[in-house]
């Protein structure tokens, strides 16, 4: 538990930033989620496409917040792409 002043103000902060946090890789993941989805049921699609630059778009926007690791977001975009890929050629 925090003992001084100092120590309670930085609890405080920690807290906050720790649900603005979850709220954006909340966010992520669902529009991760989404592109899969969409992948899944139509890979060939202009909102399939539009739904994979959305989870890109979203995942540059929480790396460069610092809310996950830029080689995250890095991997999760290429493997994204690997899969919407792989699944057009099966189209």
């Amino acid at each position: 538990m925090p003992k001084g002043k100092g120590d309670v103000k930085r609890h405080e902060k920690q807290e906050v930033r720790r649900l603005r946090n979850r709220s954006v890789r909340s966010a992520v993941k669902t529009f991760v989620s989404r592109a899969r989805t969409a992948i899944a049921s139509d890979p060939v699609e202009d909102t399939t496409e539009q739904a994979i630059l959305k989870a890109i778009q979203e995942l540059d926007r929480a790396a460069r917040k610092g809310i996950i690791h830029p080689n995250n977001a890095a991997r999760r975009k290429s493997r994204l792409i690997k899969r919407a890929r792989t699944a057009a050629q099966a189209a």
